[in-house]
């Protein structure tokens, strides 16, 4: 796992980047957002390629118990990836839900993440 360190507005974001899945579970959306805030970021990018598949299938309830932990410590997620490749209509409507708030967003690129976080 590398940390990507972006500065705009007078923001620290950082961007977490890998070869491989990094949330393979709870506890590793967990330690990720852990070890992230520690560095003093509150504002985080993943790419979806690092996230594992059961996390975009809400019947697993990993995406709740990960976002909720951002949500309690109030880090900032963009979640950088093409979701068009899932079917279910209720990960669009959670995505859809997601993005009108500003804690947790689901975009297509760094750019748009990084524009959204500076904010």
């Amino acid at each position: 796992m590398i940390l990507i360190k972006h500065s705009l507005n007078n923001q620290q974001i950082a961007e977490v980047q890998a070869d491989d899945y990094i949330w393979k579970t709870v506890e590793d959306g967990t330690d990720v957002m852990g070890d992230v805030y520690y560095q003093g970021f509150d504002r985080m990018i993943i790419h979806e390629k690092n996230i594992h598949p059961n996390f975009f299938d809400l019947k697993t309830k990993m995406a709740g118990e990960i976002l909720q932990k951002f949500s309690t410590y109030r880090v900032r997620l963009m979640i950088v990836g093409d979701f068009s490749k899932y079917n279910s209509q209720t990960l669009k409507d959670f995505i859809s839900e997601s993005n009108k708030g500003r804690l947790v967003n689901f975009v297509e690129s760094v750019d748009q993440a990084k524009i959204k976080l500076a904010e």
